[in-house]
């Protein structure tokens, strides 16, 4: 009888292997890539974000402010572009000299050069005045490097990765290769008193050194990815031939020379009669194995039955686990602004108190009343006044980035300054009032986007025997706060206990 040509299990083998072989050691080389550069470009806009964020702290605002207002000026403007012309800067240093500026110029720019030689990572340091969105073209203030004097205010054209850029927003840092090179560039304003941007302080972080090893890295990648996918065909063909293939073949001509018992017939040895056409060795072993087939299958019908009823209880826990989560976490936030509610207020003042009893206690309480809630809700409902709430909550959180902040009260909220906050308190206060009578004096706004609300903060001293006192010195200056506001505003204020 003329055999069929069976498409055997060896074959179906070794392409499985193949297959996920090729497959695992392609994934792995392109995730390890891919994850090899996030992991440096997000060093790198880190790196230029902090260098950036750290110098903007050393800059001085009120210069310039004043800089920043000649230079836009039409008459420095004029002089700026005839001491380019004639190479001169000794023009502009006498401008500067004659409007008191030259002295603090010197200064600042000593500075910035030995803030950037201090920070090998740094290639370019610079404040630049940047135009509004709409605008293509921003003004260079001061610059680390060797140039000029007369580039101070030097409108230059937007980079393109940055049209369309609200200054007013985060400028997120950005990696781009221009006509200097691969660079990692990081902008963080500056503002003045009044919260307006002065300029904002540019950093550049050379990559191109990264960029090329990085090229070189792929290169070694795929030279090695190629090299394991040979090592490892060759590995698993000999795994596979030792482990599977040669063993089914060995048992398969076994069970073929296989003689029952004496007085037993094949049906009671239990040879199952079925009709297999797999055409491959697995028919071979189907017709030897008999009645021992049935017993494994039986055996593993039964573990697969109490494994899966293991797996299903196991599920059943954690989703009961998950729920009690969530009701717990549920129970601690306020459910119209998601900060935490009054009861999670009460855990954290446990927690500070344990600290204060400890000895380890440094923190800082800031009370925050809203302003003319009644009058937003009486006005306009409830649904303006809940809003209206949401607004005030918002500016909080994003003023105190790194502290919890809870609604202890229909209007009244707590944030609790420890930390990177408590280390710059006094500047996010300021920046909390400025925000909040901005946009409560920006009349064009709908009455219940007009944000607003009064705030007092007082600080954990070594008088203090727990939080409530803590509390009382800030509500207490949050009050006054509050009766400031509206003898300013010509609103009634009741008095507080």
């Amino acid at each position: 009888m003329e055999s069929k040509k069976r498409f055997t299990i060896t074959t179906k083998m070794y392409l499985f292997v193949i297959v996920i072989i090729v497959f695992a050691v392609a994934s792995i080389s392109i995730l390890s890539f891919i994850i090899n550069v996030r992991q440096i470009d997000g060093y790198f806009k880190r790196l230029a974000m902090n260098c950036t964020d750290t110098y903007s702290y050393y800059v001085d605002v009120d210069f310039l402010a004043r800089l920043r207002a000649a230079a836009e000026s039409d008459e420095f403007q004029a002089l700026r572009e005839q001491a380019e012309e004639d190479d001169n800067e000794y023009l502009i240093q006498k401008y500067l000299e004659e409007h008191g500026l030259w002295d603090d110029y010197v200064k600042q720019r000593e500075h910035m050069i030995t803030f950037q030689e201090s920070m090998q990572d740094i290639k370019y340091l610079y404040l630049v005045a940047w135009g509004d969105k709409e605008s293509n073209v921003d003004m260079y203030l001061l610059d680390a490097d060797d140039v000029p004097i007369y580039e101070t205010g030097y409108y230059e054209e937007r980079e393109a990765e940055f049209e369309g850029v609200d200054p007013y927003d985060r400028v997120e840092p950005v990696i781009s290769k221009g006509d200097w090179g691969w660079l990692c560039s990081a902008y963080v304003p500056v503002y003045d008193n009044d919260g307006n941007i002065v300029c904002h302080v540019g950093c550049d972080v050379e990559m191109e050194n990264i960029m090329s090893e990085r090229m070189a890295n792929l290169t070694y990648i795929i030279l090695g990815a190629v090299a394991c996918t040979c090592v490892a065909l060759a590995g698993a063909i000999i795994f596979v031939n030792k482990n599977i293939v040669n063993p089914l073949n060995s048992i398969t001509k076994g069970m073929r020379d296989f003689s029952p018992a004496v007085g037993k017939d094949y049906k009671e040895a239990g040879v199952i009669d079925l009709n297999i056409n797999t055409k491959d060795e697995i028919r071979d072993i189907y017709d030897e194995l008999h009645s021992m087939q049935i017993k494994i299958v039986d055996y593993i019908g039964e573990i697969t039955t109490i494994e899966r009823d293991k797996e299903k209880a196991e599920a059943e826990a954690r989703i009961k686990e998950k729920e009690l989560g969530k009701v717990s976490a549920e129970a601690n936030r306020d459910a119209l602004t998601g900060v935490g509610n009054k009861n999670a207020y009460k855990k954290m003042i446990d927690e500070l108190n344990r600290d204060i009893e400890a000895g380890t206690a440094g923190f800082a309480i800031v009370m925050m009343d809203v302003n003319r809630l009644k009058n937003i809700n009486d006005d306009y409902g409830h649904s303006a006044g809940d809003s209206y709430i949401r607004g005030c909550c918002h500016i909080i959180c994003e003023t105190f980035k790194h502290s919890p902040v809870y609604r202890i009260g229909g209007d009244e909220f707590v944030a609790v300054i420890a930390g990177d906050d408590f280390a710059s308190r006094f500047e996010r206060l300021a920046k909390l009032k400025a925000k909040l009578e901005k946009t409560y004096n920006s009349t064009e706004r709908e009455p219940w986007n007009r944000y607003s609300a009064s705030c007092g903060m007082a600080e954990y001293t070594e008088d203090d025997s727990n939080v409530e006192s803590v509390f009382k010195r800030a509500d207490k200056n949050m009050y006054d706060e509050k009766v400031r506001f509206r003898e300013k505003y010509g609103f009634a204020v009741e008095k507080r206990d």
